[in-house]
């Protein structure tokens, strides 16, 4: 339930029901002009009506009749027709905020944007038709589609929360800068980790055992974290772009909460003991060789420490740059970040390095900018090959930025003033792990609605226009203190109860498919057919069809020699020829773009450059993978198995026989477990049929909201007291203030089980009695088998009579 202020709720206990409301249209208060409104919130599912406790998707839609004002009507203000100065007050998509309640306050009932208008000429009204934030996500839904099969790369969970943040709804800080756009900063990595190691931006390289690892909210910086079960949990990640050192300027970042301790299920390290957090950049250079960039927090010890290494990593056996912070030694959500600025080279450069925190009590931690002079911190041209994080702390929001003029301003670090986010989402534990992200097409909405029928899950935007996404774990514990209290005797007004085989559900059966043994195959080879050329300070585009079967391509790797060790490689050089190879001039991105693969290529030298080969050949080349072969569909079975644990099954099976109800069959189910779960909440909410109470009229209440539990008494009529979910609220009000509300409840449980006391039920079939002949009748009347033969009876028609 929404929280009241104590005047509006003293009029609710006086029994106050006139409403009064504050409607907002594009920010101008239109309430005065308002003849009569309708909200309504309801969950839409693919479930039995009766069986659900409560799953799906919620749009709330109002309704508002307007009339006109200064004596001009609705229609010549508001209509498709009017002027813009005023009739943009109701175009769609137009904002919407609507306020109710009773006594001197009013509760947020609605956010959202116009859906549509409607004015009856020859009239003073215009009707408008709104919808919540769902409206926020009518873009199309686009989900990254890595190759990566070392594990549970995603989840639903994480599906979710990539579908809000394009629509603009988020649960963590949003990536920096998203969209390319030429001179501009670029993210090149941004792992939210919200159950899983997906990027919008990226691609997860390599990840760690699951059985090291969780994602938890608990303890979360924002929404969902990954939380260790070891020390020193590690995972990397490719850039969508490898831009090139010397020559460019990176930012790293990420939140972590080192208040957070959790013990190795094995039972040796403690990971708290280890309070470390690492992210490192790893360089492409020449021949082969790697560099390393890093920052390393220690809050037990207390400092942080920036390095520049070569390619043998000697991150142990060299100097480093140390700043040491008293302040680290606060417990809680740190923002930690790292900036590395490799301008100021041509060959080779010492990368100038800042590190930035904020602590959990909003301190500001900016160390000195500093630059290394060890020869082993020089970095020679090379371009950014994989993002790795490791960390003993619950982590959250890894971030990776290129092309910062500078060390980000304390406003923009910690994203206030302009650079302001607001927290709109709020998600579940994580649900459905997935070894890969399914395709997807329509609207984000259209998504998130058909991943929460899957996962009997709920998905909908709340009064304040904030999404929330609940699992179907919510109903595993039966919650026994209602938020309110509805009796005949006050509230309600008038009701109705129904209950129906269709509520009952024994046998439930959930497919999944099953990717186990399933790899990634090599697709098709992306061969450049002709040399082409990179003129000098410019950006160079191709594009190839791509199947949508195939996974996400990684930008491809810069060789001096083309080895046919990469998936995917190129070689640049001053000539057509192939003679003198090039390394850390060109920053190379691969992104998916309406069915093309598009690959970009920044040639950063004063020359132009080739893409060939050592003996004059096209050197670009890009190979695509797909899945070796089709997942197996299987099916997880929730029924009767254990009589002796099972009463409810028991009595189901007995009094309302078996009962099947096969769950449809869905890319977003990968594994048995998670079949398992989904198919036993199934069963659980329908192995009895349980009552729906629809149609109850109710004193108006602007606290209630979906999910609510309310306590049904009714001393009058269907004499009943029982707990019951509120699975839907229609609200209609006139501008006198005269109020109606409507809910649809669910009961929490089905009461007593079956026991036809004093009852014999019919059998279910009642044949017609066959009479039957004895053998001495049958051997009188034909005394011989020729008798028999001769008669041409079937022994059937003989057996019942006929001719005896």
């Amino acid at each position: 339930m929404q929280q009241a202020d104590d005047a509006t709720t003293a009029a609710l206990a006086a029994g106050e029901r006139t409403a009064r409301h504050r409607t907002r249209l594009g920010g101008k208060d239109v309430s005065a002009q308002v003849q009569s409104w309708q909200l309504e919130r309801s969950y839409a599912t693919d479930l039995p009506a009766a069986m659900r406790a409560f799953s799906g998707s919620s749009a709330a839609q109002l309704q508002v009749q307007l009339s006109g004002t200064g004596g001009r009507t609705a229609p010549e203000l508001y209509s498709p027709w009017a002027a813009r100065a005023t009739g943009d007050i109701v175009r769609p998509g137009q904002s919407v905020v609507h306020e109710s309640g009773v006594g001197p306050a009013a509760l947020p009932a609605f956010r959202g944007t116009v859906r549509s208008r409607s004015a009856p000429s020859g009239s003073d009204s215009v009707q408008v038709t709104a919808l919540d934030g769902a409206e926020r996500l009518r873009g199309p839904a686009a989900l990254p589609n890595p190759s990566a099969f070392w594990g549970r790369v995603s989840s639903a969970t994480w599906c979710v929360s990539e579908l809000l943040r394009q629509g603009g709804l988020y649960a963590c800080p949003p990536a920096r800068y998203p969209d390319f756009a030429d001179g501009k900063p670029l993210t090149l990595v941004y792992a939210s980790l919200h159950g899983g190691f997906s990027t919008p931006y990226g691609q997860p390289a390599t990840g760690p055992d699951p059985k090291t690892y969780t994602f938890a909210r608990d303890g979360a910086p924002h929404s969902i974290a990954l939380v260790p079960k070891r020390p020193r949990l590690r995972a990397t990640w490719h850039p969508r772009s490898r831009v090139t050192v010397p020559g460019s300027t990176l930012f790293a970042e990420v939140w972590v909460n080192n208040a957070v301790r959790y013990d190795s299920p094995t039972g040796d390290d403690q990971v708290g003991n280890d309070d470390q957090v690492v992210i490192q950049l790893e360089l492409n250079g020449g021949t082969g060789q790697s560099g390393y960039l890093k920052l390393a927090v220690n809050f037990t010890e207390r400092w942080v420490r920036m390095s520049s290494t070569d390619w043998e990593d000697n991150y142990y056996f060299q100097p480093y740059l140390q700043w040491s912070w008293p302040v680290l030694g606060q417990r809680g959500v740190w923002h930690i970040g790292a900036w590395i600025d490799t301008r100021g080279g041509a060959d080779s450069v010492y990368p100038t390095v800042q590190p930035r925190l904020t602590a959990p009590d909003g301190t500001q931690l900016v160390g000195t900018e500093s630059k290394f002079g060890n020869a082993v911190g020089l970095q020679p041209k090379s371009e950014l090959h994989l993002v790795s994080l490791s960390t003993a702390l619950p982590a959250e929001c890894l971030q990776v930025t290129s092309g910062l003029p500078a060390m980000p301003t304390t406003a923009e670090f910690s994203h206030t003033g302009a650079w302001q986010w607001t927290k709109s989402a709020e998600l579940d534990d994580v649900i459905l792990p997935l070894r890969t992200v399914p395709r997807v097409s329509g609207s984000q909405w259209e998504v998130i609605s058909q991943i929460a029928r899957a996962s009997m899950s709920t998905a909908e935007i709340d009064e304040r226009g904030v999404f929330r996404w609940r699992n179907h774990t919510r109903f595993t514990t039966r919650p026994t203190t209602p938020d309110l209290t509805l009796t005949s005797v006050r509230e309600i007004s008038s009701f109705t109860v129904t209950e129906e085989i269709d509520a009952c559900r024994n046998y439930c059966v959930q497919p999944y498919k099953d990717w186990s043994g399933i790899y990634p195959a090599r697709g098709v080879t992306l061969q450049e057919e002709e040399i082409r050329a990179l003129p000098r300070r410019s950006t160079t585009t191709v594009k190839y069809l791509m199947s949508s079967e195939d996974f996400d391509v990684i930008p491809p790797v810069t060789l001096e020699t083309i080895l046919l060790v990469y998936d995917s490689e190129v070689r640049f050089s001053t000539d057509p020829a192939g003679g003198i190879p090039v390394k850390g001039m060109v920053d190379i991105l691969v992104r998916r773009e309406d069915g093309y693969l598009v690959a970009r290529f920044t040639n950063r030298s004063d020359q132009t450059l080739y893409m060939a080969t050592a003996d004059s050949k096209p050197s670009l080349r890009l190979s695509t993978y797909k899945p070796s072969a089709d997942p197996v569909e299987r099916t997880a079975i929730a029924l009767l198995d254990d009589p002796a644990n099972d009463p409810d099954g028991v009595a189901s099976e007995k009094y309302y026989g078996r009962q099947e109800y096969t769950a449809e069959s869905t890319d977003w189910v990968q594994d048995l477990d998670s079949a398992t779960a989904l198919a036993t909440a199934m069963r659980s909410a329908g192995v009895l049929p349980v009552p729906v109470i629809g149609d109850v009229d109710v004193l108006y209440d602007p606290r209630l909201q979906l999910g609510d539990v309310v306590r049904v008494v009714d001393t009058t009529g269907a004499v009943l007291d029982t707990l019951a979910w509120v699975i839907g609220i229609r609200t209609t009000a006139t501008a006198e203030g005269g109020v109606q509300q409507t809910l649809t409840l669910r009961g929490v449980d089905p009461g007593a089980r079956p026991g036809d006391s004093g009852l014999v039920p019919d059998a279910p079939s009642s044949p017609v009695a066959v009479p039957s002949v004895p053998y001495a009748a049958v051997s009188a009347a034909y005394p011989t088998l020729a008798d028999l033969t001769a008669s041409g009876l079937t022994w059937n028609r003989v057996k019942e009579g006929a001719r005896v």
